[in-house]
């Protein structure tokens, strides 16, 4: 009988595992601090199982998920920003949710989507990084980064949220003449990174003395390497802001769960993870380390409104790729 019963108990958690429910998230690479006992704590409360997938930067998962519309194979997207998430809206890859926590967010600015297909889970300025032992003059302008010869690091905007989130902060500074900055601005470029991770790998080990990142790496560099190794510089024409969320996608087999998993994005459990994992400001107040006292705060917000993203990013891009290749 206690054979029969210890058996039982072993079929009972065999069974419990085969059927439990399986969460699939698409992410770009840089998020993988998810899987680091973030996503545990999500699949404790709800008895579930969470497979992440990373899948390079942004754009690459954006790409993933319109040549899987027809048979979509994941059930929550994180890392879109305003552009992609424009983009993912026309291609009507997700589904509208507004979560029951949402009145977490502190500042209803940042709820980029109105109809909520795109819940916001962090946000922070794009700026320029520099090394100040081989860039020692006063940066103002954005003019003033022509005047370097290769050296600077940018992200391809096909491809990364960070290079396309460059290429509209030029635009919303030069308007209709930003293809004048760019021609301008080539000389500087010494190089076209696929990712931001690419991108902050080639500027670590002294590529380059330039790269664009965000507006928080001085508190980066004050918890890694207690000083100010890396200047972060915001042209006086103004700073843009990347808003980062994430979506249920559309077909999806788990809809109540991938409601939940949205929600939990705007818990403490997620967002007090977002500071110094992500260098990113969390939407929800939790508690800042320290470090962030270091971050720059940008004076003036450039931004381009939504509608006129979506009408005219993919020429943009177009235009910007006849104009570097």
């Amino acid at each position: 009988m206690k054979k029969f019963l210890a058996m039982l108990g072993v079929i009972v958690v065999l069974l419990s595992f085969a059927f439990s429910e399986e969460l699939t998230v698409y992410i770009y690479e840089s998020l993988s601090w998810i899987e680091e006992g973030t996503i545990q704590k999500f699949e404790k409360m709800n008895d579930c199982d969470v497979k992440v997938v990373k899948l390079g930067d942004a754009g690459n998962v954006l790409t993933r998920l319109v040549l899987e519309k027809k048979n979509p194979r994941a059930d929550v997207v994180i890392g879109l920003d305003q552009s992609l998430a424009a983009k993912a809206i026309e291609e009507d890859l997700l589904i509208p949710y507004k979560p029951k926590n949402i009145e977490n967010v502190r500042d209803k600015a940042l709820l980029f989507d109105s109809q909520y297909n795109v819940i916001p889970y962090d946000y922070g300025a794009i700026a320029i990084i520099y090394d100040p032992e081989k860039i020692q003059d006063e940066l103002e302008s954005f003019e003033d980064l022509t005047k370097y010869k290769n050296s600077l690091i940018i992200q391809d905007p096909r491809a990364s949220s960070t290079g396309q989130a460059f290429l509209l902060w030029t635009i919303a500074v030069y308007e209709n003449e930003w293809k004048d900055f760019w021609e301008r601005l080539m000389p500087a470029i010494l190089t076209v990174s696929p990712s931001w991770d690419d991108s902050f790998a080639k500027f670590e080990i002294g590529e380059a003395p330039m790269m664009v990142s965000y507006a928080t790496d001085s508190a980066y560099s004050q918890y890694y390497y207690g000083s100010s190794k890396y200047k972060v510089f915001i042209p006086k024409e103004g700073a843009y802001v990347q808003i980062e969320g994430a979506g249920i996608v559309k077909g999806t087999d788990n809809l109540d769960l991938a409601q939940k998993f949205i929600e939990f994005m705007l818990t403490e459990d997620f967002q007090k993870e977002i500071p110094l994992k992500q260098w990113m400001f969390p939407v929800i107040d939790v508690e800042l380390p320290e470090v962030y006292q270091y971050a720059v705060v940008p004076e003036k917000i450039l931004t381009i409104p939504a509608q006129e993203i979506s009408n005219n990013l993919e020429r943009w891009l177009k235009e910007w790729e006849a104009l570097l290749y």
